[in-house]
């Protein structure tokens, strides 16, 4: 680390701050105070003994960009001690950072507002939300090649057929032209008129589905927005259902269980980020990844709640069902948020 700061100061003070301020030097913007300048308090060191703040101010450019990349670096640093634990012994770190050891690694909150960042922005560059709809569009169309194709063979059984037949291919028909109704509907991003019950049963909560499905693109957009804006909600989502399997143990607390969710969550964040960037190159190696949350949850129960073998690995089968009914309630709180705004 300190080669990695020294080569910091080197290219952004040495090489960016002269250029930019060739007369400016430490003797020039290096500041002397008897006093804090942040809280007044009488300084006896390099660091205010009441608020911590460095006793040298620096006012040069030069200073700023060291700044920035002792900042960035220092912030690598408890990177590079968090994220491998992360991968490969999450209950390693959560039990740590639980523990009281704190400053070697970045908090839980801190790096789930990181890995927000950093998975909606990977995911923004990589997802190709035209090619998608295009691509979702010529599946509808060929659907509905396929239904009318059936369709007019039920058509022409039907013309001949009388009795039980007759009306077992009556249901048949109209089955598939309701499925074909909604295909176009799809297709076409409105809903058909045979779907407007919803809005007469619903009143305005009904009112809103029907507006909201009729303009799929605004209601995605809204979704990924506020995707983004509350994804916080998934910890206090998460958090009951991993109490629940500790449900009378009272060693683990409420906070031991919001910093395992909180940790758990980055990690996913981080594996569907990359999974993003290796669909681009293959499908199929990205959806291997799938089988990794499993294996990471039942390393972080192990390491952070000490349990068993066997406790571990049912907790994990549980705990991955309760992650897709955990997804399933943020998926329906979205839809709600983006209908309703």
């Amino acid at each position: 680390m300190g080669n990695l700061e020294a080569l910091g100061d080197a290219l952004t003070g040495g090489v960016v701050g002269r250029a930019v301020e060739p007369n400016a030097g430490e003797a020039d913007g290096h500041t002397h105070e008897a006093n804090c300048l942040n809280c007044g308090t009488a300084l006896t060191g390099p660091y205010c003994s009441a608020c911590g703040q460095h006793a040298h101010v620096h006012r040069t450019l030069e200073a700023f960009f060291h700044d920035f990349a002792h900042g960035v670096l220092h912030f690598e640093g408890k990177i590079f001690r968090t994220l491998p634990l992360l991968a490969w012994r999450p209950g390693e770190l959560t039990r740590r950072y639980i523990d009281g050891q704190r400053a070697s690694f970045v908090s839980p909150i801190a790096l789930f507002l990181f890995c927000v960042f950093f998975m909606f922005g990977v995911v923004g560059l990589s997802s190709n939300t035209t090619g998608a709809t295009a691509k979702a569009s010529a599946d509808a169309a060929r659907e509905l090649k396929r239904d009318q194709t059936k369709l007019d063979i039920l058509q022409q059984q039907r013309a001949v057929a009388t009795g039980p037949v007759a009306s077992k291919l009556d249901e048949k028909i109209g089955d598939l032209k309701n499925e074909m109704t909604a295909i176009q509907a799809v297709k076409e991003g409105k809903v058909d008129a045979n779907f407007q019950w919803a809005g007469d049963f619903l009143g305005g909560f009904g009112d809103k589905l029907n507006n909201a499905a009729k303009n799929p693109e605004l209601l995605f957009y809204k979704i990924k927005t506020n995707a983004y804006k509350f994804s916080w909600a998934l910890i206090p989502i998460s958090v009951p259902f991993v109490w629940l399997l500790f449900p009378f143990n009272r060693r683990f607390k409420i906070y031991d269980h919001t910093v395992f969710v909180t940790y758990s969550l980055c990690f996913m964040m981080l594996l569907l980020a990359a999974g993003s960037l290796i669909g681009l190159v293959s499908e199929a190696l990205a959806s291997i990844l799938w089988f990794v949350p499993p294996v990471h949850m039942y390393r972080q129960l192990r390491g952070a709640y000490g349990v068993s073998k066997a406790g571990a690995v049912w907790r994990t089968a549980l705990l991955t069902i309760f992650a897709f009914i955990a997804i399933s309630l943020f998926g329906s709180l979205l839809v709600a948020l983006g209908a309703f705004e």
